[in-house]
Parts: structure tokens; C-alpha cells; sequence
């Protein structure tokens, strides 16, 4: 099974739930941690159950989350490189 992670921008997310809702794995939950504008932000309770499918990265409303799915690289110096595959930054 492919293994992914998801990264919660913590600033970004407003515990809004649809990401921890879309996610067929329960990998997502809301952490006890809050960002500086007072939310409850989601974090990877279960890291070990992401597969990279980027259904919560498209379900997020406010562009928060991005995810990286494990690939093998063959041919190269990196083996089993992690390489991002949605989401966006804020801009600078």
C-alpha cells in the first residue's frame, strides 16, 4: 500500500472538519493545539494510515493542506523520496 503524509499549514487552517470528514482512513483529527487566530487545527492523528489519495487537500476550503505521497525513484542517488502532489503555499 502506498504510504503519503499529509501537511497541515497550521496559520492557514480554520478547523473547519471537512478534511478530517473526506479522509477514508481517519488519518486526520483536530489536535489540541491552536493556531494565532484562535482555531483548532487538524494534525495527523494516524500518520501510518495515509495513502497520499489528496482528499483532504481537495476538500479544504482554504487551501491549508498539502500532501506528499512516498515514490520510488529508480535511477537516481534518492530512493523512496517523498514528492508533493497537490496542494499550494500561501503566497509570498
Amino acid at each position: 500500500m502506498p504510504t503519503g503524509m499529509a501537511v497541515v499549514d497550521r496559520e492557514r487552517c480554520k478547523g473547519c472538519g471537512l478534511c478530517i470528514a473526506a479522509c477514508p482512513f481517519g488519518v486526520l483529527a483536530f489536535s489540541e493545539d491552536y493556531n494565532s487566530s484562535g482555531y483548532t487545527v487538524v494534525a495527523m492523528a494516524h500518520p501510518e494510515r495515509c495513502t497520499g489519495c489528496t482528499l483532504c487537500a481537495q476538500t479544504c476550503p482554504d487551501v491549508a493542506i498539502e500532501v506528499y505521497r512516498e515514490q520510488a525513484v529508480t535511477g537516481g542517488p534518492v530512493a523512496g523520496s517523498k514528492k508533493r502532489i497537490t496542494g499550494s503555499r500561501k503566497p509570498q
